[in-house]
């Protein structure tokens, strides 16, 4: 196996829990890539909605727009251009939850409410977050004062490893659900790929610098139903989460990939060399 990681993939998520993007480069910025699950559905009071609960989120994807805003997109729908809504347009902002927190976002506005619901088949709101550097702060066990997170599940990045995935899909292909896998890697749906490490190297990360950004990871990414779900046809299995909770647990958790939280800003580029500083 190599002894030189590189990164080899960069991916962010417009809009959480729909199909994300995959680009040569990204801006890390404090809270995140640039432009990764700025925005978010939710139900009618306010509570997120993810795929967990709605796997027909992966079939519609949200694409970048100049000045921050999305262009929705689904099969069978008409594509939906969605400004980044004004505090003073929306009247304000909304309390919004995801998981524990309850933050401020602003209302996207009916057009973009009625195409969510519509694709859901259930009454759905969008919403952005337009303050990042103040809104949601992250888990105060894991980081330090004033760091903050965006839509994201908790951690500003999400690193995963080929090795790591080779490895799942070799133990998948012994099980007795072999006919599920292969897997790709979107199922984890990263930030950052990294090739060249052992299996499971990232398990003992620390401190990492990607090309020219330092991150601490300072967390084992638990995983949840979402790996389950094709990212493809929105249809669920039982893997990888079977395999991963018999041969790869940390603790109560079944595991696979890094949160990281930045140390400063920069770019990031496939290609760029990974160093384990801890």
């Amino acid at each position: 196996m190599s002894t030189s990681p590189t990164l080899t993939a960069l991916h962010f998520y417009p809009v959480k829990s729909l199909a994300g993007c995959t680009v040569p480069e990204a801006a890390v910025e404090p809270w995140g890539l640039a432009g990764d699950r700025r925005w978010m559905v939710a139900d009618a009071d306010g509570m997120m909605i993810t795929q967990r609960q709605q796997p027909r989120l992966a079939l519609a994807s949200a694409r970048p727009l100049p000045g921050g805003g999305v262009l929705l997109d689904a099969p069978g729908a008409e594509p939906l251009d969605v400004a980044v809504p004004s505090l003073a347009q929306a009247e304000g902002t909304v309390t919004v939850q995801v998981f524990r927190d309850k933050i401020e976002a602003v209302p996207a506005g009916d057009a973009a409410d009625a195409w969510v619901s519509a694709h859901l088949g259930t009454t759905a709101r969008l919403f952005h977050m337009d303050e990042p550097a103040d809104r949601r702060p992250i888990d105060p066990e894991y980081s330090l004062p004033g760091e903050t997170v965006s839509f994201a599940d908790g951690y500003p990045l999400l690193v995963t490893t080929l090795a790591s995935l080779d490895a799942v899909n070799a133990l998948i292909a012994q099980g007795d659900l072999s006919g599920e896998g292969p897997l790709p890697m979107n199922r984890f749906r990263p930030n950052a790929v990294v090739g060249g490490t052992e299996p499971w190297a990232e398990d003992g990360w620390r401190r990492v610098r990607i090309g020219e950004v330092t991150f601490r990871a300072v967390k084992d990414c638990g995983r949840c139903v979402v790996t389950t779900t094709d990212q493809a046809t929105a249809e669920r299995g039982k893997e990888p989460l079977r395999t991963l909770a018999r041969h790869h647990r940390i603790g109560t958790k079944a595991v696979f990939g890094k949160n990281l939280i930045p140390e400063h800003t920069g770019t990031l580029r496939v290609g760029d060399a990974v160093e384990i500083l801890d």
